[in-house]
C-alpha cells in the first residue's frame, strides 16, 4: 500500500499559514516595538523627578557633572546642563508614553532615535547593549508606523468615519 502526498495542498496549506502569520504580526508587531522602546527610557524618566515637574537633584548632578560629550577623542561638559536634564527628564516620560498609545508615532521614535544618539556620546561602550537596539527599534517603528491598534491611525480614519457615520 503506498501513500501518495498532495504537494499542491501542503503548497496552499503552508501559503495559509504564512499569510495568516503575517497579518497577525502587521496588527502585533508595532505595538509590540513601541512598548520595547518605550519601557527603558520611561524607567529612567522616572527616576530624575521628586515630584511634578521637581527635577531630582541627582539628575541635575548627572548633567551638571557626570555627564560628558565623547566627540572626536575629548569629554566636552553639556552646555546648559540645567536646560538639557529638564529637556530630557521630561522626554523621557512624554515620548514613551506617546508610543505606548501610538499617538505622534513616528515623530516620537524619531525623537528618540536622536536621544539615543545623544546618549551613544555619553556613553560610547554601551552601544552594542542598549543604544544599537534602541536604534533599530526607533527605526523599526519609523519605518512601519503606527500600526491597526494606535491613536495615529484612529485620527487617519476619523474623517472617514465621521462623513460614513453622518450620512
Amino acid at each position: 500500500m503506498t501513500t501518495r502526498v498532495n504537494f499542491a495542498s501542503l503548497e496552499n496549506a503552508a501559503r495559509d499559514v504564512k499569510e495568516w502569520l503575517a497579518c497577525v504580526a502587521q496588527v502585533v508587531a508595532p505595538p509590540v516595538l513601541r512598548i520595547a522602546l518605550a519601557v527603558p527610557f520611561f524607567k529612567s524618566g522616572l527616576t530624575k523627578w521628586d515630584g511634578f515637574l521637581s527635577l531630582s537633584p541627582a539628575a541635575e548632578f548627572l548633567f551638571e557633572d557626570e555627564f560628558k560629550l565623547h566627540i572626536f577623542g575629548e569629554a566636552y561638559d553639556f552646555p546648559v546642563p540645567t536646560a538639557f536634564a529638564y529637556l530630557d527628564s521630561i522626554a523621557e516620560i512624554v515620548l514613551p508614553v506617546l508610543l505606548v498609545i501610538g499617538l505622534a508615532t513616528r515623530f516620537s521614535a524619531l525623537a528618540l532615535l536622536v536621544m539615543t544618539g545623544v546618549i551613544q556620546l555619553v556613553v560610547p561602550e554601551g552601544w552594542a547593549n542598549f543604544h544599537l537596539p534602541w536604534a533599530a527599534l526607533a527605526l523599526a517603528i519609523i519605518a512601519l508606523g503606527p500600526g491597526p491598534l494606535s491613536l495615529d491611525r484612529l485620527l487617519e480614519r476619523w474623517p472617514r468615519l465621521w462623513k460614513q457615520g453622518g450620512s
